[in-house]
């Protein structure tokens, strides 16, 4: 189960999420579903076009499953998706 605590070390991919703070202007306020992610960058669909976003710098509002939201730095999370398990701390550890 996702949660906001533990959403860090979860598949990303499919969830919907907001740009709520980026240093790119354009980029803040972006809206869109997850379609792939790199060490760096999160790939979002936003209506029929994809952006590519980078982490650093970033702050994502993902929707959990459930109603629930969930404020994640993408600094926190810039590792490669199969690495972050193993990198990412989570709160409490």
């Amino acid at each position: 189960m996702i949660t906001p605590e533990n959403l860090p070390i979860h598949e990303l991919m499919g969830l919907k999420v907001r740009v709520a703070k980026s240093r790119s202007a354009p980029h803040k306020g972006l809206t869109g579903i997850v379609v792939d992610e790199t060490k760096n960058t999160l790939v979002l669909l936003c209506g029929a076009r994809e952006i590519v976003v980078p982490k650093k710098g970033s702050i994502f509002r993902f929707a959990l499953p459930g109603g629930k939201a969930a404020m994640v730095e993408g600094d926190r999370i810039a590792f490669r998706p199969h690495d972050r398990p193993k990198k990412v701390k989570l709160s409490g550890e």
